[in-house]
């Protein structure tokens, strides 16, 4: 049976539900996109928040599961996936569990796929996430996207984002994604303070061989998709198309 040609995008889950306020053919962080020959379609990432059956969503074992589901009730046999961030390691979880329904895999600026957090990364975090607060937030954000400027419409709503009560992030270890088989690309942000993106793509390379590895200029992660959109969305679009 011919695999139906949708795209499905994992943005990075909880604390980063906003939209990006131009078009673009990739959601800004916390939203799911399923692109059906023109029609899209958005689902928050649940990790903790949302329920299926009543029942929490506790590790990523429910995650993967929560995604069979939702390939199930929109009738697909498979989909290209996309993820940015903590979607990209889900993105890979899942391509993982169920390569049959993955024909084709992009992965934007991927934390905990090919290598761990910069430490320096998760002690700026660290406030934000044991205290949330907007000041906090915005002052995380400022300091990872300089010296990009993002749309302050997207700056405060990012930082509304984490003050969402009982947020919680499903976690997990590192996939081993040197047993990916799909076509895979791997898009980086120049200046991440995540991880060093040279290092990362080095890294990807060896694990995959045939992916198609480039890091965009200008970039850092949280700015990404807001960072010259117009090469971001062009390599999309010509790989998941």
């Amino acid at each position: 049976m011919p695999v139906p040609r949708e795209r499905l995008a994992l943005d990075r889950g909880p604390g980063g539900r906003q939209r990006t306020p131009a078009p673009q053919a990739y959601p800004a962080p916390g939203h799911w996109l399923v692109a059906n020959m023109g029609r899209d379609r958005s689902y928050d990432i649940t990790a903790g928040r949302s329920e299926r059956r009543g029942t929490p969503l506790k590790d990523a074992g429910d995650l993967t599961a929560w995604l069979d589901a939702l390939l199930d009730g929109l009738g697909l046999a498979g989909t290209h996936l996309c993820g940015h961030s903590y979607g990209a390691w889900l993105a890979v979880r899942y391509a993982l569990h169920a390569p049959q329904r993955v024909t084709r895999l992009a992965l934007v600026d991927p934390t905990q796929v090919f290598a761990g957090f910069r430490p320096s990364y998760l002690l700026r975090a660290l406030p934000t996430l044991i205290r949330p607060s907007q000041d906090r937030a915005r002052s995380f954000l400022a300091w990872e996207t300089a010296p990009t400027r993002p749309d302050e419409t997207w700056q405060r709503l990012y930082a509304l984002a984490t003050t969402v009560p009982s947020r919680r992030l499903i976690a997990g270890g590192r996939p081993p994604a040197a047993d990916l088989r799909m076509p895979t690309l791997v898009l980086l942000a120049e200046h991440s303070r995540a991880h060093n993106a040279r290092h990362i793509a080095d890294r990807a390379r060896r694990a995959l061989p045939r992916a198609e590895v480039s890091v965009l200029p200008g970039a850092t992660h949280h700015s990404l998709p807001l960072t010259e959109p117009e090469e971001l969305n062009s390599r999309l679009v010509d790989f998941l198309r």
